[in-house]
């Protein structure tokens, strides 16, 4: 029998870990330090593993100085300019050197360029809209034209911050539909979608669901034809989440960035392949004109007026200094092998699954470390992807599975993204799960549940949460 006075004895044998931790109210007193660092940590123990967590884009691995640097350096409010004035320097410097590696023309000769931190690139991303809508309301006000019916032009393989810039900011949203044919933004028919009140073209370098690139040169060629013909300064604001810091160290003869003429701002995430814990985003403007002072507000805080551009306020600095890090730890032949490793990763487990006979592929192109598949078609097969997205699942492994967009929706796939912390060894051990559990999905008599449900076109959850929606 339970003794009814329970002696106050360290962690598992105190009366707070006799009871349930509070779920909708304070407790009138509080919990001991060690008691509730308890409490978070084993309840966090049921979260997925980070490392295993293959449908995330997120570092989810940092050297040991670079956790350090984090930890010393949470207390610091990155808003806080005049305080913290050395933190603010090196926001400055990581901004000119991506901006080097993008191309920029202010890139040259020391001068600061224009661009800001954020929390993440859907707020670079919802930036770089503004800053085009903004610039396209001015033109138009001059010209005393209307400016009730902004749009922009996007494919179908849009990530949800740019739904989100369309209802908050009331602009329609035109998107290019993806299809097996063309499984990237066409220029042409994104050019046909555009007309006197497009704001921009937003081109995805790393789109979320295929991990492809689209053409941005073909884009800025096709868009000065027509600026050329109707007078219209349609510009491009190019989503890099994933590809901004891929392209520069690996493909650095492809031009897609500030070499061309229409591409007027570019957003990309740190904390993707920029290879920083979260969060942590950038965006830059190729020059000065093209950030509407509308946009860059001084703030007078603290006894001082501080510019701000980015839509958050308050936020760490450690997440800046984490970035300047690995920028000056890693170097470009650094950042460059971490890539290309993550990229060898992909290709090693794209051929492994090859071989295994059952699965298709949309491309043979891999220009970003994430690639997607589906199965074969094959009236009798008893499962779906899904299923094996749940088995992977049982055995630690997060690899989603999901429908294509619009106009290819009666597709489903798998992605892998192997990221820093990803190695061919952990490959290897994925796949032996894999094979594993086809085996054990081939083997049934009865269909699952989910094969019945997608032969009779009946919704299902999906399985992992795939970054897309």
């Amino acid at each position: 029998m339970l003794k009814k006075d329970i002696v106050d004895t360290p962690i598992f044998g105190s009366n707070e870990e006799q009871r349930v931790a509070p779920k909708t109210e304070m407790t009138k007193e509080g919990t001991a330090e060690d008691i509730a660092y308890q409490i978070v940590h084993d309840e966090a123990m049921l979260d997925g593993n980070a490392r295993l967590n293959l449908a995330t884009f997120v570092t989810t691995w940092m050297d040991d100085s670079a956790r350090r640097i984090m930890a010393e350096t949470m207390d610091k409010n990155m808003i806080d300019k005049t305080e913290y004035p050395q933190t603010a320097e090196i926001e400055r410097r990581c901004v000119n050197i991506i901006a080097k590696l993008w191309n920029s023309p202010e890139a040259v000769n020391g001068q600061y360029c224009m661009g800001t931190s954020t929390v993440g690139s859907s707020e670079a991303c919802m930036l770089g809209g503004i800053a085009a809508l903004f610039r396209w309301k001015k033109r138009r006000k001059a010209a005393g034209k209307p400016t009730d019916k902004p749009n922009f032009v996007i494919s179908s393989c849009f990530q949800v911050v740019w739904e989100k810039f369309a209802i908050y900011w009331d602009v329609e949203m035109r998107t290019v539909p993806v299809t097996a044919e063309h499984i990237t933004l066409d220029p042409e028919q994104a050019v046909k979608l555009c007309d006197e009140n497009t704001i921009c073209v937003v081109p995805i370098e790393g789109v979320t669901i295929t991990g492809l690139n689209d053409d941005v040169k073909a884009l800025d060629a096709a868009l000065d034809k027509l600026n050329a013909k109707t007078g219209w300064e349609i510009c491009i604001h190019v989503d890099a989440a994933t590809g901004g810091f891929i392209l520069p160290f690996i493909y650095p003869e492809v031009e897609w960035d500030f070499r061309l003429k229409w591409v007027l701002s570019i957003s990309t995430s740190g904390h993707k392949f920029g290879l920083v814990y979260p969060g942590v985003g950038w965006v830059i403007w190729k020059d000065k004109s093209y950030l509407p002072k509308e946009m860059n507000f001084a703030v007078n805080y603290l006894g001082a007026e501080v510019p701000s551009i980015s839509i958050n306020f308050s936020r760490p600095g450690n997440q800046v200094l984490a970035q300047y890090y690995q920028l000056i730890r890693l170097g470009w032949n650094g950042y460059h092998d971490v890539q290309a490793s993550s990229l060898n990763v992909c290709l090693y487990l794209r051929d492994e699954l090859k071989k295994m006979g059952i699965f298709e592929f949309f491309t043979d192109e891999m220009p970003n470390p994430l690639f997607i598949w589906k199965l074969k078609d094959d009236p009798k097969r008893k499962w779906t992807l899904y299923d094996l997205s749940d088995r992977l699942h049982i055995q630690g492994w997060q690899v989603p599975a999901y429908t294509m967009p619009a106009d290819m929706e009666d597709v489903i796939i798998m992605r892998i993204v192997a990221r820093q912390g990803v190695g061919i060894d952990l490959a290897d051990l994925l796949m032996k799960d894999i094979k594993a559990c086809v085996a054990e999905l081939d083997a049934l008599e009865n269909p699952t549940n989910s094969a019945e449900k997608w032969n009779k076109k009946q919704p299902q959850s999906q399985r992992c949460f795939n970054h897309v929606r």
